[in-house]
């Protein structure tokens, strides 16, 4: 091997992810047909391995294995090496993920595979120490040499496992949904939930944000004063702890602990855009300031560090960062020593340190604090003898000084490429946040971005792209991408009632119910049927830290069927929820987004038309209520929209409250319509 070059295909590649292997001694390609086609035409083993650029085990084995020129030299000889940003490929991730866990009962990132020529999966792990990473690769290319039949044999049988997982039968008999289906549910759940903590009794902790919307819509609309509780306990916790970053704002991705203090330090733009959304919904409820703050700085953080002057918002900021002796650290941006506090803060050390626990609870690690409050401010002004006022006052000053002290510090590494999926997360994030505060800033900014995806993701052809970065949007969407910038467009028609944002979504439907349906199952594949296929076609189902692609096309389905009177999209989303209704009621935590629109089929839901003259003031009451069982449309002019038809009255401002088609007399009164709407 020329262990002069310091480069390899990926250098032309624009996925930071990628780009940070682009000098590493391994022949690195990305994944495409060319690099796909070598491995066949070489009958070469294809080595795959999957990451993403905030991952701090992927840095480790980049470090120890990838830029070691030993271990490249072996990857080289016997393998086609493949690297895969699994935020640009979800896709390729899912395939290969569920074969890792079904070789290995377990997954994560790095994702390392060996596989075929053909791409049929034959070994697989996660991250790998030097040694074994050397040992597992010289192994694997011998067999292959010499007795390849048992790799083969051993692939076809993993290939129809993998098969069996993707067949889902669609349901034979539709159920009609009743809310007796929740009752074994929830008991189930409330069983699960960590009293002293918050969230769920295990570690690590992820926050779950369509768990808890789900959950704080069935309490609020059932009544549940024990599970409202816990799901706000759990936000004040989350809040509180050391995921959320009360000096930038912003929350990291999960809690290595019970008690959300220690973070994994990267912060995703998914986490930030979905819990931006829950935080403005628990306002709604319960006109809780801290919650406000929570949303607001938040969005300060999302404007200051994840937004190009495009309008376009980047996906993520690294775990890692550089201490002060130079050497990379996970958190290191973001702790702190008791003596640099003592330092900064001089006078009001000791009230923050009361706050913020710099003292055994809040240790972290050596001389490491990570801020945790584990009381309100209220609490915490009463034990220290102050007004809120004043410790606001004073811990707003230790913010600021913090802020500028840190500053000073290498920042983590920013992942600037721009998805279109995450990108529709945090639009509606934006919009969510614009009706609980009516800020018309957050409106502004959720329209910007909307007119970049429109103006740079959606091709001439009228599909979706998935990736963009500096003036290059690339590779065809995945039905994630259709999934939420529809429910996207949708927020904003109902935010601003601009039509125009209704018809793209309309449009986007269009196009999945095109290039991703499954006629067998009635569900919709991950991949688009344009695309090079994959040794399994994916029917993402489960909701995880993000909703899964199909529950939210059935929720936009109904949405839909409701604003343009069209039934049978309704009952298709029907139908899909019945397809999955088993599997929820065995794994309801995996499935909270179908359990979400359940609610949709077995509690009143309602159509709201508003016209008028003053019909947006009088729509701002309906955006600032917590009423997740509306869809709303408003107009000043004549509307073909099925729920605006001729519902226009000159000289008169109308609400029109409607349940299945069917309307109350109109109604002049906001209060009155919406004590129609809460009887439930």
């Amino acid at each position: 091997m020329n262990k002069e070059k310091n480069t390899n295909e990926l250098i032309h590649e624009t996925s930071p992810y990628l780009l940070q292997h682009a000098h590493n001694p391994v022949d690195w390609k990305a994944w495409n047909d060319e690099s796909l086609d070598s491995a066949e035409n070489e009958d070469k083993l294809l080595l795959i391995s999957v990451g993403y650029s905030a991952c701090h085990w992927c840095h480790v084995m980049e470090h120890e294995s990838f830029e070691d020129f030993d271990v490249a030299e072996i990857m080289n000889s016997n393998y086609i090496n493949i690297k895969v940003d699994r935020e640009e490929r979800p896709d390729v991730d899912q395939v290969y993920m569920n074969a890792v866990q079904v070789m290995t009962g377990m997954g994560g990132w790095p994702m390392n595979v060996i596989a075929l020529p053909d791409g049929r999966p034959v070994w697989g792990g996660t991250y790998f120490k030097k040694e074994q990473w050397m040992d597992a690769l010289k192994q694997i290319s011998h067999l292959y040499k010499t007795q390849p039949e048992k790799l083969i044999e051993y692939a076809d049988k993993l290939k129809q496992g993998l098969k069996q997982i993707q067949i889902i039968e669609p349901a034979k008999d539709s159920q009609k949904i009743h809310r007796d289906i929740f009752f074994p549910i929830i008991n189930k759940w409330k069983r699960s939930f960590d009293k002293k903590n918050g969230g769920y009794q295990r570690a690590p902790k992820f926050m779950m944000p369509n768990n808890y919307e789900f959950l704080m819509r069935y309490a609020f609309q059932n009544s549940d004063n024990e599970m409202m509780d816990h799901c706000l306990f759990t936000l004040n916790k989350i809040s509180w702890g050391g995921v959320f970053d009360p000096i930038d704002g912003g929350f990291s991705r999960y809690s290595v602990d019970e008690k959300w203090h220690v973070p994994h330090f990267e912060k995703m733009l998914y986490d930030n855009a979905q819990l931006v959304r829950l935080y403005s919904r628990a306002y709604k409820i319960t006109h809780n300031e801290w919650y406000k703050s929570v949303v607001e700085k938040s969005l300060e953080f999302i404007e200051s560090e994840m937004t190009d002057a495009s309008g376009a918002f980047y996906s993520a900021l690294d775990a890692d960062s550089e201490d002060k002796k130079g050497h990379n650290e996970e958190g290191a941006y973001y702790v702190w020593s008791k003596s640099d506090l003592i330092k900064l803060l001089e006078d009001n050390y000791e009230i923050f340190s009361q706050v913020y626990n710099i003292n055994n609870f809040g240790k972290w690690e050596e001389n490491k604090y990570v801020l945790i409050r584990t009381k309100s401010f209220e609490q915490l002004s009463g034990d220290l003898n102050l007004s809120e006022k004043e410790l606001h006052e004073k811990i707003s000053s230790c913010h600021e000084k913090l802020k500028s002290a840190r500053a000073t510090r290498k920042k983590p590494g920013l992942d600037d490429k721009s998805l279109t999926s995450w990108n529709a997360l945090m639009i509606s994030g934006y919009t969510e946040a614009f009706k609980a505060f009516q800020n018309l800033k957050y409106l502004k900014i959720a329209e910007k971005n909307a007119e970049f995806i429109i103006n740079n993701q959606i091709q001439e052809n009228g599909n979706l792209y998935h990736s963009y970065k500096k003036g290059k949007s690339t590779i065809n969407g995945y039905l994630e991408d259709y999934a939420f910038s529809i429910t996207a467009f949708l927020d904003l028609y109902e935010a601003t009632f601009q039509e125009k944002y209704l018809q793209t979504a309309y449009t986007l439907l269009e196009n999945v119910e095109n290039n991703f349906q499954d006629k067998d199952s009635g569900l919709y594949f991950f991949k688009s049927k344009e695309d090079r296929k994959l040794i399994t076609n994916t029917l993402e189902i489960n909701d995880n830290v993000i909703s899964a692609s199909n529950s939210e096309m059935a929720k936009n389905l109904f949405r839909i069927g409701k604003l343009k009177s069209q039934e049978e999209l309704i009952e298709k989303s029907e139908s899909m929820l019945n397809t999955v209704l088993e599997q929820i009621k065995e794994h309801p935590h995996s499935y909270s987004n179908w359990l979400d629109l359940a609610l949709n089929f077995s509690h009143p839901f309602y159509e709201v038309a508003i016209t008028g003259d003053e019909f947006r003031k009088k729509a701002k009451v309906f955006q600032k209520e917590f009423l997740q069982n509306i869809v709303i449309a408003g107009t000043d002019n004549e509307s073909e929209l099925p729920i605006l038809k001729q519902r226009l009255v000159k000289n008169k401002n109308l609400v029109y409250i409607c349940e299945k088609g069917a309307c109350q007399l109109p109604l002049s009164s906001e209060s009155e319509s919406l004590q129609l709407i809460r009887q439930v």
